[in-house]
């Protein structure tokens, strides 16, 4: 058995995967039990011919659907209420949730919220508020990632900006697992350069953190260790081989793996990013990319042990967190992406506001170092003036 050949599996959640695996769609309806679902996607992906991977089978073997594609690259909560709501009118009996990061999301809160009759805000990950959800009326989600990157598709969480506010707000319940993937490689190979870049780091600053987050949980730590191994191998070719198979079957499963793994816990790198997509609209993955060495540097003191186990896995020599920011930096350089913040036009003001919301973020419970707010500040001029 090859990443080439097709196959099945149940962690952790039921994943068909394969080259082609999209044309199985009326197969994974008919399976869910859904007769008329809506397929979620974002408002550039529609346009694309793409689309038609997902659409032509549907079409073909007559099963009826509606289409919601009024997300945005950082779905808002409006983005959702109006979701809900095109749901409802066309009376739909479960979401297909078909792009990155942001439709997968959107997605998946949509069919969360399908059947809810409290508003989206209440069920903010805080304390137990996912038990105010009525579980019978959340609906089934067939999830189909286009990118290699948040591994939403496994997640039992989104992230949905609170337009009044800004605020990055995660939204969390156990069953907003997907009940089924479609991970097809081939969905990827017409990424622009910059995306498959960006949404790969996004995926290794998934494992990296949660390999870094304190706590006792040994399986976490071996797929994220397995994940950044796969990213250090195949993220290069995929970026220079568009169309290398293996390299985006490769990549597309470690991004699956690297949002299994962090359910251990993030850290500052996301703090950091979901302030800044929440109040610059900056994408997810460029955030966590430019971010990521400036917070190694940030939390070196504790780390050092767990970078130098890590290194040696990866046969990176001289092992140590130095040698591994040595590597991010020089993978960055390879792949096009921005030394700075300021790079990549991100001004360096409102200091004092973003060192707070980042504090504030679910994130940072789980960095490797307890930070406060003046922590945040500090990185956020660091990633400004590439101080490394």
């Amino acid at each position: 058995m090859t990443l080439l050949q097709n196959t099945n599996w149940n962690y952790p959640a039921a994943v068909w995967f394969g080259h082609g695996r999209v044309a199985d769609i009326v197969a994974a309806c008919e399976q869910m039990g859904m007769h008329h679902p809506l397929i979620v996607t974002d408002e550039a992906l529609v346009q694309l011919p793409i689309m038609e991977d997902l659409l032509g089978p549907l079409k073909t073997q007559g099963l009826s659907y509606s289409l919601y594609s009024d997300v945005q690259p950082n779905p808002t909560g409006e983005n959702v209420e109006a979701g809900v709501h095109a749901y409802r009118e066309n009376s739909c009996d479960g979401v297909i949730a078909f792009g990155g990061g942001s439709a997968l999301d959107a997605g998946k809160t949509i069919a969360f919220m399908s059947g809810q009759s409290l508003p989206l805000w209440d069920f903010e990950d805080i304390g137990d508020n996912w038990g105010r959800a009525d579980q019978e009326g959340i609906a089934k989600t067939i999830a189909i990632p286009t990118t290699s990157g948040t591994g939403s598709e496994v997640g039992r969480a989104t992230v949905i900006t609170q337009s009044q506010s800004h605020a990055k707000k995660i939204i969390f319940h156990p069953d907003m697992m997907p009940s089924l993937v479609i991970l097809d490689p081939n969905l990827t190979y017409n990424l622009p350069k910059h995306i498959t870049a960006w949404t790969g780091i996004d995926a290794l600053v998934h494992a990296v953190e949660a390999y870094l987050a304190p706590g006792f949980h040994p399986m976490a730590d071996g797929i994220a260790m397995e994940c950044i191994r796969m990213i250090k191998t195949y993220l290069p070719v995929a970026y220079r081989e568009p169309h290398n198979a293996m390299a985006r079957a490769q990549m597309i499963v470690a991004a699956m793996m690297g949002a299994t793994a962090f359910q251990k816990g993030l850290g500052s790198v996301h703090s950091l990013a979901h302030t800044l997509g929440g109040l610059y609209n900056m994408p997810h993955g460029l955030a966590n990319s430019i971010i990521l060495p400036y917070a190694l540097q940030q939390n070196s003191s504790v780390i050092g042990e767990r970078m130098e186990v890590l290194c040696k896995f990866l046969d990176i020599a001289h092992p140590s967190t130095e040698s591994f920011i040595a590597y991010i930096l020089e993978l960055r350089r390879e792949l096009g992406i921005p030394h700075t913040l300021t790079e990549a036009d991100i001004p360096e003001e409102r200091i004092a506001e973003i060192g707070e919301i980042a504090y504030r973020d679910p994130s940072t419970g789980s960095n490797a170092m307890p930070l406060n707010a003046e922590d945040f500040e500090a990185l956020f001029v660091m990633c400004c003036r590439g101080a490394l």
